[in-house]
């Protein structure tokens, strides 16, 4: 078409795995290439290209973003081992957002879609409930070790080196203690005698512990002797313990975090909407502390007053008191979490409101790079029927708003308004087919409309191009 949206920059295409990436190409060619001359530079993230290239294709995936500033993504495999197995990969690699995450030090804003005849779940919930999720550090990029055999009586501790060579040193755990024979501490001979009467260590076991040692016996089984075996042939023996263990190492910079706690406020400044941000500070001492202090000094010193002139406020809760006062809220908020509760927190909320294949994601990184995904998985079982010549009613809607968001943002930096219409146009026919009735099985088993109508994919993108 001669009269197609013609675009100057690319856009940082990201593809992926399964029946999102399907979906991938169908959502080109049926809502994008017939209206826009699309621009962008391409990177394969499908696992078969991971493996091929040792996992280097989504480094420079990152760094093209980095670069060109707008990128969009599509759902790819984490693996695991049974993933390995079936893909025949040279190794776990490591998952694609983390790895981006990482190189672009960004934050995740997730937002549930809203749209007429599907119901949050939590009956209070009147507005959208945006997870603004810290995407660099914690378990994502940590250190693990399991210590077993020749390792389960290790003593780990965590050392810190300066660059003179001076240490400090904190204990993390002595395995040791935990392979000797029930009854016996570290470093204590068995069967040495307490001194305490009978009874005095029940009554110093916490609340809720049993008095004694475990039996190692499996619930609602008799603890003692194996069926079968003579009373008492094996009493004076200790049961041994289980022994070794795993261990993890995690960390945080002081620019991430800041850079995240500036990201929220700004974030809730443009949304003009309250800023939530919880941790666990009352058990880590130090590293959830650290979140809070920073997020509490940027605030005072950057934003309060700002904050205060636009109506909204920002304030600090355990992560526990955050779950129960989201329950209760109506929503329309900004809750701001570590990278761990963020990812599942982030899921709860777009479950609770109707679908996870119902929530835009985006990754706003400190040098202004953005980079739009979908919030869910591959839909792995989907594909395996489409792969058996069967259709699929798979929800495309998170990866439509995907490319939309990239599109308006890649729109807005070049001054191109006809760009940025037609993203929101195309947002606006999504929502309007599911609010007509049409639309895919997933939502058809939650919408309150009277009339509705189950759609497979494909089906389903054509009646969008009809409302375009």
């Amino acid at each position: 078409m001669s009269d197609r949206i013609r675009m100057t920059t690319p856009i940082v295409e990201m593809d992926g795995d399964e029946m999102t990436r399907v979906i991938w190409q169908w959502i080109k060619e049926i809502l994008l290439n017939p209206y826009i001359e699309l621009k962008t530079e391409y990177y394969d993230l499908g696992l078969n290209e991971r493996d091929k290239t040792a996992d280097a294709v989504t480094i420079k995936a990152a760094e093209a973003t980095k670069r060109l500033g707008v990128a969009v993504k599509c759902a790819t495999i984490t693996p695991n081992q049974e993933r390995q197995q079936e893909y025949q990969l040279a190794a776990l690699y490591d998952s694609p957002n983390a790895t981006i995450r990482s190189i672009l030090d960004g934050t995740v804003f997730r937002t549930p879609i809203i749209v007429a005849g599907i119901k949050p779940f939590i009956p209070t919930w009147q507005r959208p409930i945006t997870i603004a999720r810290h995407a660099y550090g914690d378990i994502y990029k940590a250190t693990e070790l399991a210590l077993y055999e020749q390792w389960q009586d290790s003593r780990v501790e965590l050392v810190a080196t300066r660059p003179d060579g001076q240490e400090q040193r904190q204990l993390v755990f002595d395995f040791a203690s935990t392979s000797k024979p029930a009854g016996e501490s570290a470093g204590e001979p068995a069967g040495k005698p307490t001194g305490e009467p009978a009874g005095e260590l029940a009554a110093s076991k916490p609340a809720g512990e049993p008095a004694g040692e475990p039996t190692g016996e499996p619930a609602g089984e008799p603890a003692g002797e194996p069926a079968g075996e003579p009373a008492g042939k094996l009493a004076g023996k200790p049961a041994s313990k289980p022994a070794g263990g795993i261990v993890q190492g995690i960390h945080n910079t002081e620019a991430s975090i800041s850079s995240f706690a500036r990201a929220c406020m700004q974030f809730a400044l443009t949304r003009q909407e309250d800023l939530w941000f919880s941790a666990k500070d009352t058990i880590s001492k130090t590293y959830d502390r650290r979140f809070r202090d920073i997020f509490a000094a940027i605030y005072q010193n950057e934003y309060q007053e700002r904050f205060n002139k636009a109506g909204i406020e920002y304030y600090y809760t355990l992560i526990d008191d955050a779950v129960a006062r989201v329950i209760r809220s109506e929503g329309g908020f900004i809750w701001a979490t570590k990278n761990y509760d963020g990812d599942v927190m982030s899921d709860l909320v777009a479950s609770a409101f109707g679908s996870l294949a119902m929530m835009s994601s985006v990754l706003v990184s400190p040098g202004g790079q953005y980079e739009f995904e979908a919030a869910h998985g591959t839909v792995q079982r989907h594909f395996y029927r489409w792969q058996q010549g069967l259709k699929t009613s798979t929800n495309p809607v998170a990866t439509i708003f995907a490319w939309t968001g990239a599109l308006a943002r890649r729109g807005e930096l070049d001054g191109l308004t006809d760009l940025v219409d037609f993203a929101q146009n195309l947002e606006a026919a999504t929502l309007k087919t599911i609010a007509s009735g049409k639309m895919t099985a997933d939502l058809l088993a939650i919408s309150s409309l009277e009339s509705k109508q189950g759609l497979n994919t494909e089906d389903f993108l054509q009646v969008i191009v009809e409302n375009l």
